[in-house]
């Protein structure tokens, strides 16, 4: 997959993020000292027949979510509003698959805040299978979590070859 970012997931498959998904997300890269932490949810597709699952689109800050230099809170009417149409308008297909945000360094990694987060959504959340993604988005790389409700183990993914994609 060389117009997105591709990484292993947990089940042997593929985690793959769709470049329309990269770009957006990179549109809010906190690259400067004033850009406030940005964040939305995963939408997209398990593959059939395989262990991927494809992200083909994110949502992005949306009027009532808190975003201040350190921190991102998303208000959850507005983004379970697109969750709802799209999995409508794909007629079931489109999946909830997790959320996303940035974090004001180079290589992200996780906060406490953060997989305090990520443990809530996996045993609070409406979602489709065992796994929730979580992916952060730093100023020069972006790295992905996965998150499985019935361990309650959050793995960092490992990003895959262009040869593999």
């Amino acid at each position: 997959m060389t117009d997105g970012i591709c990484f292993h997931n947990i089940s042997g498959g593929l985690f793959k993020i769709g470049r329309d998904a990269v770009l957006e997300m990179r549109g809010y890269v906190q690259n400067d000292g004033r850009k406030p932490e940005a964040g939305g949810v995963l939408l997209g597709r398990f593959v059939v027949g395989t262990t991927d699952v494809v992200v083909d689109q994110v949502t992005v800050p949306m009027p009532g979510d808190k975003r201040s230099r350190r921190r991102f809170y998303r208000e959850p009417r507005n983004h379970q509003a697109v969750i709802d149409r799209r999995w409508d308008e794909s007629r079931n297909r489109c999946n909830y698959l997790g959320g996303w945000h940035t974090h004001a360094e180079p290589v992200p990694s996780p906060s406490r805040t953060d997989t305090r987060d990520w443990r809530r959504a996996l045993n609070q959340n409406h979602f489709d299978g065992d796994t929730l993604y979580c992916i952060i988005v730093g100023t020069r790389d972006i790295r992905a979590w996965e998150g499985s409700r019935s361990t309650g183990k959050i793995s960092e993914l490992i990003c895959a070859t262009d040869k593999e994609a």
